[in-house]
């Protein structure tokens, strides 16, 4: 693999990851390395199950030098939402200072 292949493989991984994220409803308390790694391992892994699914060839794509399957993508999509959602559960926890109580203010009672 060259440089390219590379550069090329990090980029679909930060965008695969991007979309997870904006795919998934509500807030997510995760940054933005973990989304970029979460995305890159989502990218790595839905390839790795396209091919042994034997799917990577089905609905490819090229526009000028890009080319793409829209079933890869969204298996990648799909392994980076869990990822994702799981991430966000395990940093939103107790621990690590996720349900800390809100403060409630005392109300005074006038007398009349």
């Amino acid at each position: 693999m060259l440089v390219y292949g590379y550069l090329g493989a990090v980029l679909i991984g930060a965008l695969v990851g991007l979309l997870g994220r904006l795919i998934l409803p509500g807030r997510q308390r995760i940054g933005l390395f973990a989304t970029f790694v979460i995305g890159v391992g989502s990218a790595v892994l839905g390839t790795v199950v396209a091919k042994a699914l034997h799917v990577d060839d089905e609905a490819s794509v090229r526009v000028s030098v890009l080319s793409w399957d829209w079933i890869v993508l969204a298996i990648q999509v799909g392994l980076a939402i869990i990822a994702v959602a799981l991430a966000n559960m395990l940093t939103f926890t107790r621990l690590a200072g996720g349900d800390t109580p809100r403060r409630q203010t005392r109300r005074s009672k006038t007398k009349s």
